[in-house]
């Protein structure tokens, strides 16, 4: 485990742009996440893989720019002395959440708190907004991301089967959500 040199969380400046995807490190697949609906409520199980294997999302190719100083969108870096280790991208969504387009930790530095961190960061701004919650996507297979939002305390709120059809590999879309 890397040890953290003081961590600050910092909003993404026209200067931090070239960090911006540094965090964006390949992660570990192993099981998936098998949503069951209650009456009101959604539950889940875990299917473990016999083989772990390992993916990764392309870095994200936006308009950094447009989530400089914008009331309805941020990007916070988190970083380790200079090195950009962590990286979390919010908006304002239609429905009051303050929406997660993507959280990311550098591999060597997760499990050091630095998802809780960008969390709590992301919570605060979206607090500042009177926000009622934060909300994101998650894939049914990226089961080490689930654990960790279930540990901060979203929940599953629904399952989508066709959002990604054209991902042969993906079968679920799951939809998590932490109220204030």
């Amino acid at each position: 485990m890397k040890e953290t040199k003081q961590l600050t969380i910092r909003p993404l400046s026209p200067e931090s742009i070239p960090l911006v995807n540094e965090a964006n490190d390949a992660f570990p697949i192993i099981g998936r996440i098998v949503p069951q609906f209650s009456g009101t409520a959604w539950s889940y199980t875990e299917e473990l893989y016999e083989t772990a294997t390992e993916t990764h999302f392309p870095d994200d190719r936006l308009d950094w720019s447009t989530y400089i100083d914008h009331q309805d969108r941020i990007v916070l870096l988190a970083f380790s002395g200079t090195s950009c280790i962590g990286q979390i991208r919010l908006v304002r969504d239609w429905n009051r959440f303050a929406y997660i387009e993507n959280i990311a930790v550098k591999q060597t530095f997760r499990k050091l708190g630095v998802g809780h961190q960008l969390l709590a960061a992301a919570t605060k701004w979206a607090q500042q907004l009177e926000l009622i919650g934060l909300s994101l996507e998650a894939q049914d297979d990226n089961l080490m991301a689930c654990r960790f939002y279930e540990r901060e305390g979203f929940v599953l709120g629904g399952v989508d089967s066709l959002k990604q059809s054209v991902n042969p590999h993906i079968n679920l879309t799951l939809y998590w959500y932490k109220l204030f």
